[in-house]
């Protein structure tokens, strides 16, 4: 939404205030403005989680590892049954399978994975909106 927009809905706020905290809260790190793909639009339509169970002296190589493939959306470290967390895109189920059995499953230290097809994603994390209670004061 342009800054000139927000000011009109805040209605007692010019322009160049909205742009200068804006600004502010980029450089104080509280929001990233960034544009976001849209991977259908690229012909990668379906989605997959994959949890892998890492040797336990390899889970951040591993992480960091699956971070820097193209297919990965998302890499977590884990607490609990599983140790690894991503999310891929692929242009179909096939797709999915290769990744997974010829990339992600013979990376040195995984020793399992299981993977689920997401076939529809009702919130995603740029949806996220900051919970009122965590904002005390107007700040």
């Amino acid at each position: 939404m342009p800054a000139s927009e927000l000011a009109r809905r805040l209605g007692n706020v010019s322009e160049r205030v909205v742009r200068y905290r804006i600004e502010r809260m980029v450089q104080e790190g509280l929001i990233r403005i960034n544009a976001i793909p849209n991977p259908r639009a690229f012909g990668l339509s379906v989605v997959a989680d994959v949890l892998l169970e890492v040797d336990a002296d390899s889970i951040l190589e591993v992480a960091n590892k699956l971070a820097t493939l193209e297919c990965v959306s998302y890499v977590a470290c884990s607490i609990g049954e599983t140790d690894v967390s991503v999310q891929l895109v692929a242009s179909d189920t096939d797709e999915v399978y290769r990744l997974v059995t010829e990339l992600i499953g013979k990376v040195p230290g995984v020793r399992k994975t299981t993977t689920s097809i997401v076939p529809r994603i009702i919130k995603d994390v740029y949806q996220w909106r900051i919970p009122e209670g965590v904002c005390k004061d107007g700040k």
